[in-house]
Order: C-alpha cells, then sequence, then structure tokens
C-alpha cells in the first residue's frame, strides 16, 4: 500500500474535548451457554459466567461485561486490547507468543505445549494456542473477563481466569453491517457482515475483514520505515433448527495475519539495569528510541494461517439443556526474530510452528425456576504442538534457512465436572462443585542440532481435582454478598524446546503450578446503577518460569507467590443519555521464596574468566542465580484503572454520541525475577465522537487512540545475547462510516 497525506492534526482536536471516561457495560447475548452477557429488559446484566444464563448480580464471580459499543470507544481491534478497559489484566508478548496475566498470574512459557495461564474460550471453544491467540475481533456481541481461578467450570490452565468471547450467530431476519475506518499510519479497516434466511429454520452469515498499515518505525541502518502488516479473516455459518428443541451450528473460519510488529524490538535501557544492546554492537548498530530499531540484512517476520471447523449442538432435553462443542483447528505460523536486538548480522534466529488441536465438550445445564440449578459436563482435548529451530542469518526463505533443531509434543486432557447451586431459602444460597481431570502429554521428541532423528522423551500423566465452594446471601433482589473458595491448576509439561536440548541433555521435570483462592465479594444493581466489589487472596506454587538462554528458553519451576487485593467497578447512567463507568484494581503480588532466581547480569561486571567464555560465545548476559524473598512479581502493577462516560444527544435528528476511554497503570517489571527491566507508570486514553442518522442507518465518526502520545514499553525480550524493548504506538487518529441494513 502507497503512502497517503496523513489526516492531520484537524481530526485530534475534533474530539480532544471529549471526557476522559468510557461507555457503559451492557449488552448481548443471545443463549444459555455461551460466553458473553446481555442487557434485561429491566436494564440489568446477564452473564454466563457459570456456563448458564444468570444475572450478573447474582454470579459469585468477579466479572467485568465489555459490550461491542465499550470495545468501539476504545479502539479494541485484538484481544490483547482489552486490558485498556479491564483493570488488574495485562496482555504482553515474548517475541508473537500471547501471554495474559490477570490478578498477577500469568506465563512467560514460550515452550512446546506450555500454553497459557488464562483459558480464551470463543462462543463456547477452548483456544489454545499463545501463537493464534491475539486476533482480530470479528462481530461480537460482548466478552466476559472472569477474574480468579475457573478450575472447576473452566479447567486445565485458568489458573489466572478465564476470557470469554461471544459473536453473533446467524438469523433468518436479513440484515447486513459494512464498517470502514482510515487513520494513520495508513491505517485501514474493513470490515462486512451479512445474514438471512435460507428457508424456514435454516440461516447463514459471511463475515469478511480486512486491515492493514504502515509500521510506524523506522530502521536507523536501512532509513527504511517497517512493521508493514495485512491481516484478514472472513468466515461463514448456517444454522438449521431441524425441529423444536433441537439447533446446529456450523462455522468455518479462516484468517491471515502478516505483522512483525511483535519481533520488532530494539535495544533496552533503564536507570536500573542500564543498557541491553551486545557488547559487540558499534554505535550506529543499536537504538533506544521508541520510534527506531535496528535490523540486520534479513527482515523480522511474523505470519501465522489458521483454520477452524466448529460444530454447536444444542437440545433441549426436557430436564435440561444440552449443549456439544465439537472442534477442529489448523494453526500454521512462521517467524524470524533477531536475538541480540541489533543491528548485527550475527543472531537472526527462525521459528516455525505447527499446531493442531481437537476438543469435544458435552454441557448439561438445568432449567430455570427449580430451588437446585446445576451444570456438569465432559470435555476432551487434544493439542500437537511442533517446532522447527532454524538460523536464519543468510537468509529466511525455506531455501537460506539452516537446521539447528525442534521439539513436539502431544497434549491430551479429558475431564468431567459438576457444579450445582442450592437455595437454602430465598436470601441464602451454597455452591458445591468439582472437576476432576487427567492430563498427559505423549508423543514428546526433540531434534539435535541438524534436525537428526528424534530424541523420544518418556511420557507423562497427572491427575487433578479442582473444587469450588461458594456461599451467597442475597438480602434483596438489588445485592448479593459472597465468600468463595476455588482451586486451578496449570498442567505439567515436558521442556522439550529448552533443558532436554541443554546439555546434560536431561529434560527437567516441570510440575503443575498450583493456585488456592479465597474471595469475598458484593454486587448491586438497581435502576442505572450497578457496582461490584471484590477482596482476594491467593497461595500460587511451583510457578513454571521460562529462562531464556542462547537460543532456548528453559522452563522450571521456580517459585511460590502470595497475591492478594481489591477490585472493583461500577456502572451508573446519571440521566438519560449520560453513562459512567469505571474500574481499578489493587494486586499486591510477591514471590514469597524464589529459590535461584534468574537474574540478568552483564559480563563485565563479572570475572574475567567470565568476560573470556561471553566474547568467545558472543554473549553479553548471563543469568546469575540468585536466592529471593518477598520481591514482587513479574509484569503485575500494583494499581491499575479505568474510567469512562458516553454522552448521547439527539442533533439534526439523529444522535450524537461522544464517548472516550483513560487506562492507568503504576510501574512493574518485566524480567522473570521481578526486579528486572522496569516499566513506569503510564495512561493512555482513547476517544470517539460519532453522529448517526435520523435512520438509525449510516454512522459517522471520528476517533483517537493514545491522544496524549504516552510512550512506554509493551515487552522485553531478553536473552543472553541482548536485551530488547518493545513499545506501543504513537498516538493514531482517524475517521470510520458505517452502514447497516435489515
Amino acid at each position: 500500500m502507497t503512502n497517503s497525506k496523513l489526516l492531520g492534526s484537524s481530526a485530534l482536536l475534533a474530539v480532544s474535548f471529549l471526557i476522559v471516561l468510557a461507555p457503559t457495560e451492557l449488552f448481548a447475548q443471545e443463549d444459555s451457554s455461551g460466553g458473553s452477557a446481555k442487557a434485561s429488559t429491566a436494564g440489568e446484566i446477564v452473564v454466563t459466567a457459570q456456563r448458564r444464563q444468570e444475572r450478573s448480580v447474582d454470579v459469585p464471580i468477579s466479572v467485568a461485561t465489555l459490550s461491542s459499543e465499550q470495545l468501539e470507544t476504545a479502539r479494541i481491534a485484538e484481544i490483547s486490547d482489552i486490558s485498556k478497559i479491564t483493570p488488574g489484566v495485562r496482555f504482553d508478548f515474548s517475541s508473537g507468543f500471547f501471554q495474559p496475566t490477570i490478578r498477577g498470574v500469568g506465563t512467560s512459557n514460550v515452550t512446546s505445549g506450555g500454553g497459557s495461564n488464562v483459558g480464551i474460550y470463543i462462543d463456547g471453544f477452548y483456544s489454545p494456542n499463545p501463537l493464534a491467540a491475539d486476533f482480530d475481533l470479528l462481530n461480537l456481541q460482548s466478552i466476559q473477563v472472569l477474574k480468579g481461578p475457573q478450575g472447576t467450570l473452566f479447567g486445565r490452565n485458568t489458573t489466572g481466569g478465564a476470557i470469554l468471547v461471544q459473536t453473533s450467530e446467524p438469523s433468518e431476519n436479513t440484515s447486513a453491517l459494512f464498517k470502514t475506518s482510515y487513520g494513520r499510519f495508513d491505517e485501514l479497516k474493513l470490515q462486512g457482515y451479512v445474514t438471512t434466511g435460507l428457508a424456514e429454520g435454516v440461516a447463514v452469515d459471511v463475515e469478511g475483514l480486512y486491515r492493514s498499515g504502515n509500521g510506524w518505525q523506522r530502521d536507523i541502518q536501512s532509513g527504511q520505515r517497517v512493521g508493514d502488516y495485512e491481516n484478514w479473516a472472513v468466515r461463514a455459518g448456517l444454522k438449521i433448527d431441524p425441529i423444536d428443541g433441537i439447533s446446529v451450528l456450523l462455522r468455518y473460519q479462516h484468517s491471515d495475519v502478516d505483522d512483525p510488529s511483535s519481533v520488532l524490538a530494539n535495544s533496552w535501557n533503564d536507570r536500573e539495569f542500564g543498557a541491553g544492546q551486545p557488547a559487540y554492537a558499534l554505535p550506529g548498530q543499536y537504538t533506544y528510541r521508541p520510534n527506531e530499531i535496528a535490523s540486520g540484512s534479513v527482515p523480522e517476520f511474523f505470519r501465522s494461517k489458521s483454520d477452524v471447523y466448529q460444530m454447536t449442538v444444542k437440545a433441549d432435553l426436557g430436564i435440561a439443556d444440552l449443549t456439544s462443542y465439537t472442534q477442529y483447528r489448523h494453526e500454521n505460523t512462521d517467524s524470524s526474530l533477531d536475538l541480540d536486538y541489533s543491528g548485527v548480522d550475527l543472531l537472526q534466529f527462525g521459528l516455525p510452528n505447527i499446531n493442531r488441536t481437537k476438543s469435544q465438550e458435552l454441557l448439561f445445564t438445568s432449567k430455570p425456576g427449580t430451588p437446585l440449578q446445576w451444570t456438569a459436563g465432559l470435555f476432551y482435548f487434544s493439542n500437537k504442538d511442533r517446532y522447527i529451530t532454524y538460523l536464519d542469518n543468510f537468509g529466511n526463505s525455506d531455501a537460506a534457512r539452516i537446521r539447528i533443531g525442534g521439539s513436539s509434543t502431544t497434549t491430551r486432557s479429558y475431564a468431567g465436572f459438576l457444579d450445582a447451586t442450592y437455595e437454602i431459602n430465598p436470601q441464602l444460597f451454597v455452591t458445591a462443585g468439582a472437576r476432576y481431570a487427567k492430563d498427559k502429554v505423549v508423543d514428546a521428541y526433540w531434534n539435535p542440532p541438524g534436525g537428526g532423528t528424534d530424541v523420544a522423551v518418556p511420557s507423562i500423566s497427572s491427575n487433578r481435582l479442582t473444587p469450588r465452594f461458594v456461599l451467597r446471601y442475597k438480602p434483596s433482589d438489588e445485592a448479593s454478598l459472597y465468600a468463595s473458595f476455588t482451586k486451578g491448576y496449570k498442567a505439567a509439561i515436558i521442556d522439550v524446546g529448552g533443558s532436554c536440548q541443554n546439555a546434560p541433555f536431561v529434560c527437567n521435570n516441570i510440575k503443575p503450578e498450583t493456585i488456592k483462592a479465597f474471595e469475598i465479594g458484593g454486587k448491586y444493581a438497581i435502576g442505572g446503577l450497578s457496582i461490584e466489589l471484590a477482596g482476594f487472596y491467593y497461595d500460587y506454587k511451583d510457578l513454571q518460569v521460562s529462562l531464556y538462554k542462547a537460543g532456548t528458553a528453559e522452563v522450571v519451576n521456580a517459585a511460590k507467590s502470595q497475591i492478594y487485593g481489591l477490585d472493583g467497578q461500577f456502572r451508573y447512567e446519571i440521566v438519560e443519555g449520560l453513562q459512567l463507568n469505571g474500574g481499578a484494581a489493587w494486586t499486591h503480588a510477591r514471590y514469597k521464596k524464589f529459590a535461584n532466581a534468574p537474574i540478568y547480569t552483564n559480563c563485565a561486571a563479572l570475572s574475567q574468566a567470565i568476560q573470556s567464555a561471553c566474547a568467545a560465545s558472543f554473549t553479553t548476559f548471563v543469568i546469575v542465580s540468585t536466592d529471593l524473598d518477598n520481591v514482587p512479581m513479574q509484569r503485575t502493577p500494583a494499581f491499575t484503572a479505568n474510567l469512562g462516560a458516553r454522552y448521547a444527544a439527539t442533533v439534526a435528528e439523529g444522535e450524537l454520541a461522544l464517548s472516550g476511554n483513560f487506562y492507568h497503570s503504576s510501574e512493574f517489571h518485566y524480567g522473570p525475577s521481578g526486579i528486572q527491566f522496569r516499566q513506569g507508570g503510564y495512561e493512555t486514553l482513547s476517544l470517539r465522537v460519532q453522529w448517526t442518522d435520523p435512520s438509525d442507518r449510516y454512522t459517522f465518526a471520528l476517533w483517537g487512540d493514545n491522544v496524549t502520545n504516552g510512550r512506554f514499553k509493551v515487552g522485553a525480550q531478553y536473552t543472553n545475547y541482548g536485551i530488547g524493548a518493545n513499545w506501543n504506538k504513537p498516538a493514531t487518529y482517524g475517521v470510520e462510516i458505517s452502514a447497516k441494513f435489515q
């Protein structure tokens, strides 16, 4: 795409008067087992955080419910962007690996079978691949963020929580929506959605999305702009209601991502750690400036292609409702990374990944209106995850790459669960549930340098019981108080991508992470006001920590942690047309015991013998293992908050809406030890003004994101060769036009 004239400062000035707050947290859901929320006829928020449809005020879980309108205001283009409107939640990247954290519980693992600590569910389907989890958001109804372990209802690898994304289903009522947006850095977004009925009981929908733009960074060696991206996706659905009480929804989605932004890093520099450029890089071969990188002759890239096939069957069994989720995911990614984050042509690393996922879940939910409400289910999951590693120093085409190894695991999980709530009297409710799971890692192997014969690794298996107990008191129909205890875990892994391939070639035994969570909370909702508050305490053990070394990411069980804090959110419709909301989270997260914590240390500060060894291997930093007590946890700011508002009024017989979102994060550290690679506190501000014509068909909008142009690091990349920094995008602004037909 060729450059065009930027929109200039006029668009920013047009929206700069908006209130620094965000829109309401309402809307959308049609089924009883999905992952979204809707506003009831009384203005209440209805959620499915317990896998059945309930009023949010009656659900004893901390749930942040994000409507499509709120996502639009805050310029939420990808799932990782929702941290701007969800305090206590972070999304980080290690190269292309997507790594969410909720209330201090997250992971930096990048090994085969490692996975995330936060479960992502799209229309009820589990999406486990951290290389394909940060996707462009299609036609949404809403998103729910469930804070705290969800080991009973959602299972393995939900120690931090779960993110439930719900999209629209096909409808027999014909409708269409088209949007186009254009902004700074030639950012172009095109989106279209059409649904219609083919016959009685048969409906289809089709959606397409295209997003492209120019990079905002400049390579100081070539003088060229870098970071151009082009992503597209298409999604189709067929919904059939063959007889009363049964529906079948078939879905197919293809997505194609070509976006190097997550792998474009310059050298890290801060006042505590110092400079992170490699010792052998000369001036002009590295930079610390946020809008610059120093790249060698081989360009970095990240590309992903995925095909997803899904079938959802819903049946009314009379005594209960059954939902069946059947899924197959085929995801291929490829990337080329500069491991010293400088312009020296020395250490370019290629990392293709082939990922195959199959899952089947049967979910049974009770009928509403009885004192005993329950959810039961059976779950099967299989994921084959294969990495191939290359040296890309001489180019990253297939012909130029030099094979240096690889690894693979197949992870399988089988689980059954039951969760029930009994109404003792109209004010007192008790919930008890448990999930039993068996996890296996089989067919594991690693490849020696040069891609020789696979070296098989013995299989492992483990069994886990994750219970849940809740006592809830309901003083009135508008209020609810609860106390809960839950357990969660992150499954054991085999470190085929790290320790297996390093001398003495013995694989680390990586035990499951475990977490015990205690929470007390209260919710209140009446009219246009809703408030939620929660206090929590976590006992978190056997954390799986990645140690990034010379081209590998060795994993160890490294620490015992203690986390406690408070968070809350509110929504208030002051008068008709003016809605306020906000949220805040205070999180005290500490490694209580961290034996042999990895401290990245410049070789120049160590003995002459170590300096000589470093020079011989082109390394600049070595890990000095240090026992730490009571230090902050990695990537966990103590305080995060957002504030928001939306004001709508009639102008020229149409609706004029002004909205915005302000987000603040206090300081934290990116380093695995929790005390290195500091990022100071920062703020972001998104603003939007839109007018919808009297027919409610056409909408014209001006938008701005990060309008104060605050600059901060959004990730740290650390190896023996160099320490890299990823930066946030500068201020962007643009225009949007949409049209809907029905």
